[in-house]
């Protein structure tokens, strides 16, 4: 007898839809319940929210419960927290690809600017250092980003001390304001206390998304071509304990404008992130302009690194460098992750009878050695709905193949993907990585 299931996305519909979708195509019979009943079914699965799951249950029922999240991964979804990870994986192994696809990157709790003066000559004498020997035209540019907030919330550019000081000094302003508006980039300093600073990455590949025809848009002319800068949005599906996949229709979301490199706006140490941000919840009016596939951009012209590149293409053979680069950064993101205990392992995690679908986040740096993946961050329950209508296809297949990968060998006890190799493609899902933290789930 199939297991019952049950869905829910109180705020996501479209996820909803595309969870009912891949139901349907795995042929199940069972229920499909939008509320779970008191006491649950004897065998039932939750593709659901995290807050609707029941936690509790997925851990006392192994061999009976399936549930599409993991109780305990912070040390992923939590900027501050995967740095940490990170930087403590890198201590032991600093040979690992990590070490170069990540951007050097600080963590600090603070709730008030003053308290910058102490930290200069503490966890950020170093960026004070880089920081007091900035200038010219070489100057070193840094990002802040909120360790707990999403959606672009609380990015800022700063190439200076006095530049952070204003930030932060900004932001609690923001925490006095109760009108502040919603829809800026403003945080609240009295909320949010764990913020990471990283090193921007500052030779970005750059092509413009003008030049992959849409329908009703016309081909841009190569004298029209602009560079913007763009990101990576990769989905990962992490099931049992622990296998990873990286599903293989990655997405190029750009930025609004041109980039250029960062500058001051005004006397005030402002920095307009326009260019910069390539974030899709901050481009919401722009509609699907700014998104595309990754395997879209083959052919497009590339227009960073020097004028010696403005004649070449992006190839095949570079968007699967990219790829294998994009594969062996969450390879390692995960063991790093396997080794915080109480941040991913904790209390039976990563759980064998859950799986999760995580939004990671790469920029691609066009350095003098090549083209070099960073790894941003890593989201859970991606906003998915900001892909847009025109690529919707990929969501449904993505989600099909979820279906097939985590839940049907639950509900028919079918070790088919496991005989696939690392590097390893089905469904579109790449292999990444493959190994044993618990025992496995028992049919």
């Amino acid at each position: 007898m199939d297991p019952a299931i049950f869905v829910a996305w109180p705020s996501a519909p479209l996820t909803t839809s595309l969870v009912h979708t891949s139901i349907a195509a795995l042929g199940l019979s069972a229920p499909v319940l939008s509320l779970l009943p008191s006491p649950p079914p004897p065998n039932l699965i939750q593709w659901a929210s995290y807050d609707c799951i029941d936690h509790d249950l997925t851990a006392s029922q192994p061999n009976h419960v399936l549930s599409s999240s993991y109780t305990i991964r912070k040390a992923l979804i939590r900027k501050h927290f995967l740095a940490r990870c990170i930087q403590s994986y890198l201590v032991k192994r600093p040979g690992s690809f990590l070490a170069k696809s990540v951007p050097l990157t600080w963590d600090i709790d603070i709730a008030y600017a003053d308290e910058l003066d102490e930290m200069w000559s503490d966890e950020l004498w170093d960026l004070g250092s880089t920081l007091d020997a900035n200038s010219g035209d070489t100057k070193q540019w840094f990002i802040l980003k909120p360790g707990m907030a999403d959606r672009g919330m609380g990015i800022r550019l700063f190439d200076s001390k006095a530049a952070l000081y204003t930030i932060f000094r900004e932001f609690d302003s923001d925490s006095d304001d109760d009108e502040a508006d919603e829809s800026a980039t403003s945080v609240m300093t009295s909320q949010l206390r764990h913020f990471v600073l990283q090193e921007y990455v500052s030779t970005p590949l750059l092509v413009d998304p003008n030049e992959v025809q849409l329908s009703m848009s016309t081909t841009a002319r190569p004298c029209d071509l602009r560079g913007h800068k763009f990101h990576l949005r990769t989905y990962v599906v992490a099931s049992g304990a622990l296998t990873v996949f990286m599903y293989e229709r990655i997405l190029a979301l750009f930025s609004v404008e041109p980039y250029h490199a960062p500058m001051r706006s005004d006397p005030e140490m402002t920095v307009s992130l326009t260019p910069h941000l390539t974030n899709t919840s901050l481009q919401t009016h722009r509609g699907e302009v700014c998104v595309r596939l990754l395997d879209e951009l083959i052919g497009c012209r590339i227009l960073s690194g020097g004028k010696e590149s403005s004649t070449n293409v992006l190839s095949i053979v570079d968007v699967a460098a990219i790829k294998q680069q994009v594969a062996d950064a969450l390879s390692e993101a995960f063991k790093a992750a396997l080794g915080q205990p109480i941040h991913f392992q904790a209390c039976l995690q990563p759980l064998p009878n859950a799986f999760e679908l995580y939004g990671a986040d790469f920029l691609v740096s066009h350095e003098p050695t090549g083209f070099q993946v960073k790894l941003l961050e890593m989201n859970s329950e991606p906003a998915i709905e900001l892909t847009g209508p025109r690529l919707t296809w990929i969501l449904e297949d993505l989600f099909k193949a979820i279906g097939v990968v985590c839940v049907q060998p639950f509900v028919q006890c079918d070790r088919s993907t496991a005989s696939l190799k690392v590097g390893e493609t089905r469904h579109n899902l790449r292999k990444c990585l493959d190994t044993k933290v618990h025992a496995s789930m028992a049919c």
